[in-house]
């Protein structure tokens, strides 16, 4: 009944095979930039404070030195002012994450939409909203904590809900920080600017497991143009932490279908957290 009870949460119908996914849809969709909220979805939260980036020219220029040694408050600064490339111009304000920054879980998107542009959130809207049921499938809150007294409410190290439904806190990037124009694919220079803020995030949560959603998060965790459908189901590494892939919400969105490989993918990446937890609990 629990498993269910999870499927329901991702909108999957038990483990019945599911018809083929229409041909026009592709595999590598991008992410939920080109994807609206739907009418029926739940209102989006409120705008995040915003860090005004300094004034000035906005004009590509270099990136900020010592990234890899920066705190939490001094990367947040420098991702808002970054300029290191064209997309700072038509931004609203940059994309910087959210959610408990000492989770074992760590999702990784690929750019901002117009929506978490706005909002200063990653992975809002009809996307964002699935999202949020897959997490909550598998016990996990972008709006919880990793406190000791959670811990001690009894959710494991695994981040599945404890006996009494508690949740457990994952942190949520994106690859790229900055909404690209017309909701356009990041270029690759784009992504190798920002690349070294997400590794200084991944650095400073330490989480247990990353799950990689869509092709650009995977290609640029991974280092790697292999396509999502032949990267699924193995375990990867990032910086020494498992990483597990799977398609991003907005292409589930648009092949409903390949919902039940997202849901393996999800069990997978919890089979992967728990394994690693056995083994740093080992005497």
């Amino acid at each position: 009944m629990r498993q269910r009870a999870m499927l329901a949460e991702m909108g999957v119908r038990l483990w019945a095979p599911q018809p083929k996914a229409p041909a026009a849809v592709s595999e590598e969709a991008p992410s939920d930039q080109a994807v609206a909220p739907t009418p029926s979805a739940a209102p989006a939260p409120p705008a995040r404070a915003r860090i005004a980036p300094p004034a000035g020219d906005l004009a590509p220029s270099s990136r900020p030195a010592g990234v890899e040694a920066m705190d939490w408050d001094a990367l947040q600064a420098a991702v808002a002012g970054c300029r290191a490339c064209g997309l700072c111009a038509g931004r609203t304000q940059a994309v910087f994450g959210v959610g408990s920054r000492t989770a074992g879980w760590m999702v990784v998107g690929e750019a901002p939409g117009e929506t978490e542009d706005r909002l200063g959130e990653p992975f809002v809207g009809a996307a964002g909203k699935l999202l949020d049921n897959m997490l909550a499938a598998i016990g996990l809150s972008r709006q919880a904590g990793d406190t000791i007294e959670s811990i001690a409410d009894g959710a494991d190290s695994t981040g599945a809900s404890g006996p009494n439904g508690l949740k457990r806190g994952v942190y949520i990037a994106n690859v790229i920080k900055c909404r690209p124009p017309g909701n356009r694919n990041p270029l690759p220079e784009e992504v190798a600017q920002c690349e070294p803020y997400l590794r200084r995030q991944v650095a400073l949560v330490r989480p247990r497991i990353i799950l990689a959603l869509g092709r650009f998060a995977v290609q640029s965790l991974l280092n790697t143009t292999e396509p999502i459908g032949r990267l699924r189901g193995r375990v990867h590494q990032y910086q020494g932490v498992p990483v597990i892939v799977s398609y991003h919400p907005a292409y589930l969105l648009r092949a409903l279908p390949e919902k039940a490989k997202a849901w393996q993918d999800l069990c997978l990446a919890l089979a992967t957290a728990q394994q690693g937890a056995d083994a740093a609990a080992a005497p």
